[in-house]
């Protein structure tokens, strides 16, 4: 094979005072044309950093100190800026992982990719128009034409991924880097643009280098892979012999990691139900004047779901499926416009807001995002202290408390006087559990609560979940769209589709004998459906 890409022993230096010298230490790589490479490892690997180094986009402070990157007989490790900007783009392109923050949320779609023409081309306005919708047609967006002419918040997440790979494809470049193009992505989502990445690279004979941490989506595309480990290529392959017979331990380890999607054996749970939901009905109102006319959303339609005592409900879906504005409507984050939410025969939807103020210690939740929920100007015992002080605890208790939870799931004590921004993404996800456990709930709420760690740190917090269920006694609802993770934590399962519940059931006889068509879609779509199948221990 030919290589397009070369890198030799590539290091790249950090600024003093961080955790290590260098973010990459003589990686050492080639990306072959009209091929998928995979560079997999967990967060802090040096895998994005590898990519940015490849751009030459590094941050302030952060330098390559050695090594070359060849690319058409260009070293881009020395190449000036003007080379850079002539390359970037046209020659080598690059998808990022959340497309949101990568478009320019006040121009239009059609004009932000129209722009790689103004910029690399002599071609009329007319002429890149007519390239510009017929990229957005080869990357399958409904509506070219108004796809153009919308804003980046007006289309979908899937969409937004689209029109970046639109854009990044706008000049046939030779080399395209997508990083963690799909993380963000729910299963069928996912399933498309990998589908679509797959399709152009062979079509259009594209090299890709596809950095990822989900080695479910390395069994789907990757011809080969590549693993690092704190800046270090640890092992190196192709894809078939990286995933069945890998050979470093680090490899190894990440792939015991990845959750199999065969549901865990079943448990037996109590007939006994903690929280009752009964026709539960959320509609959103946009638009309009004065409660007239405008767009109708209705996020919940008649949700009836039944969490028994000590058990596991997932509820899992699509983006705007409704599964997240269910979790907050049953904490009373926001209200239902209808139906029932009963905790041990409580009604809590027919509670003042200071009565349920005082029962909302006995059902807390866990959010998705640790670093957006946790005040960064406060430190992390006193964030866990809040809620019992709140409720009368003596502050010099609750911050005993505090550091007793930090101990519970598996932080030092001592680390109760760090700030958020001091932990690792998995550490403050532990935060966010102490927190919760704070008050002693009953039912914990979790919401997406694995979906942005790596595959060990996630394998991690899932084992202290069931550790803390069966410790403490709790029942748990929990909401995600990784159906992988969903199978080894859950007992009991709702699918939710365009805010309704389309099947419900024990988790294994649901991924085993889905019975409703969209079910069917979502197990279907899991990327390296086969890759882990065998089911975990109890």
């Amino acid at each position: 094979m030919t290589s397009v890409l070369e890198i030799e022993r590539l290091t790249v230096s950090l600024p003093k005072g961080a955790d290590r010298p260098h973010a990459l230490s003589e990686v050492t790589l080639a990306l072959n044309a009209g091929e998928i490479l995979c560079v997999v490892g967990e967060s802090g690997s040096g895998k994005s950093m590898t990519a940015s180094a490849l751009m030459r986009l590094l941050p302030p402070g952060v330098a390559i100190a050695a090594g070359r990157v060849m690319f058409e007989g260009q070293d881009l490790a020395a190449a000036g800026e003007d080379a850079m900007r002539r390359l970037r783009g046209a020659r080598i392109a690059m998808v990022f992982q959340e497309p949101m923050t990568a478009l320019n949320p006040l121009i239009s779609v059609g004009d932000q990719i129209g722009e790689m023409f103004r910029i690399h081309t002599q071609l009329s306005g007319a002429e890149i128009e007519a390239r510009v919708l017929a990229l957005l047609e080869e990357v399958r967006i409904p509506d070219p034409r108004q796809a153009a002419r919308a804003y980046p918040h007006e289309l979908s997440g899937g969409q937004r991924q689209r029109a970046m790979i639109a854009m990044a494809l706008a000049l046939d470049p030779r080399v395209l880097i997508a990083d963690e193009p799909t993380t963000a992505l729910d299963v069928t989502t996912q399933a498309q643009i990998l589908h679509l990445i797959k399709d152009l690279q062979r079509r259009k004979g594209t090299a890709v280098l596809f950095i990822t941490h989900d080695f479910g989506v390395v069994a789907e595309i990757a011809d080969r892979v590549a693993v690092m480990q704190h800046g270090v290529v640890v092992e190196e392959g192709p894809a078939a012999q990286v995933l069945n017979a890998p050979r470093h331990a680090y490899t190894q380890a990440l792939i015991a990691a990845v959750p199999p999607l065969a549901a865990r054996a079943p448990r037996a749970i109590s007939a006994e139900p903690i929280l009752v939901m009964q026709d539960v009905v959320k509609t959103y109102r946009t638009g309009g004047f004065l409660g007239r006319g405008g767009r109708v959303t209705h996020a919940v339609r008649g949700v009836t779901l039944t969490l028994p005592k000590g058990a596991t409900l997932g509820i899992v879906g699509e983006s705007g499926s409704g599964k997240s504005t269910l979790a907050r409507c049953l904490v009373r984050l926001i209200e239902p416009d209808g139906g029932r939410v009963s905790l041990d025969g409580l009604d809590l939807t027919a509670l003042s807001r200071g009565r349920m103020r005082r029962e909302a210690k006995r059902i807390q939740m866990v959010f998705q995002d640790p670093y957006g929920s946790l005040n960064p100007r406060r430190r992390a015992g006193e964030l866990v202290a809040q809620g019992p002080m709140i409720h009368g605890m003596p502050r010099a208790e609750a911050l005993r408390r505090a550091r007793e939870l930090f101990a519970l799931v598996g932080l030092d004590p001592a680390a109760t006087e760090r700030f958020p921004h001091e932990f690792s993404g998995g550490q403050r996800q532990r935060i966010g559990l102490a927190r919760a456990l704070a008050l002693e709930p009953e039912v914990l709420v979790a919401d997406e609560p694995v979906s942005a760690l790596d595959v060990s740190v996630q394998a991690q917090v899932l084992r202290l979940l069931a550790e803390l269920r069966e410790r403490l006694g709790l029942s748990l609802v929990f909401i995600t769209h990784d159906l992988r993770v969903a199978a080894q934590v859950c007992d009991l399962v709702a699918v939710m589709k365009d805010g309704e519940v389309v099947e419900q059931g024990p988790i294994g006889e649901v991924f085993e004998r889905p019975r409703h068509a969209y079910t069917q879609a979502l197990l279907a779509s899991v990327p390296g459906r086969g890759f882990g199948l065998a089911p975990t221990a109890a």
